[in-house]
């Protein structure tokens, strides 16, 4: 199994939206980089939800449930999505910030890398970030 972490403007669609609609396919990248991650993703694997924006923080769990396929808003075969399906809302919000502060965090893509949409995450900072948030799978 493998973790990542998508972001999303909460305004456009939110962990809120996900949890009502139960899964979606998550589309519309555009950058080569999260593409990639997008098409290293299996069915199963979870991944951390960030709110990107003014919230700036990690949310809740989705898993994926149908890997990399042609993405529908797209005329280009370029692009791609997957299907995820949400799991669990987090106790308590991770911020930014709190990721930002703890030194075992340091090397967290997204501290690094702030500005890709879909980035892995090694299964200790996945962990660490549940704990964090005060929630369990």
């Amino acid at each position: 199994m493998n973790y990542w972490l998508i972001k999303s403007d909460p305004e456009d669609y939110g962990w809120e939206h996900l949890v009502k609609d139960k899964k979606t396919n998550w589309t519309g990248v555009r950058n080569f980089a999260a593409r990639n991650h997008l098409k290293q993703m299996k069915a199963g694997d979870l991944v951390l939800f960030y709110h990107s924006q003014k919230t700036q923080a990690i949310v809740g769990i989705s898993k994926v449930t149908k890997e990399f396929f042609k993405d529908p808003t797209s005329d280009d075969d370029t692009w791609g999505a997957v299907e995820i399906q949400a799991v669990k809302s987090f106790k308590q919000p991770v911020t930014l910030k709190e990721v930002k502060a703890d030194k075992e965090l340091q090397t967290f893509p997204l501290v690094r890398i702030s500005r890709l949409s879909v980035m892995p995450v090694t299964e200790t900072e996945f962990w660490k970030i549940l704990e964090m948030g005060e929630t369990r799978i």
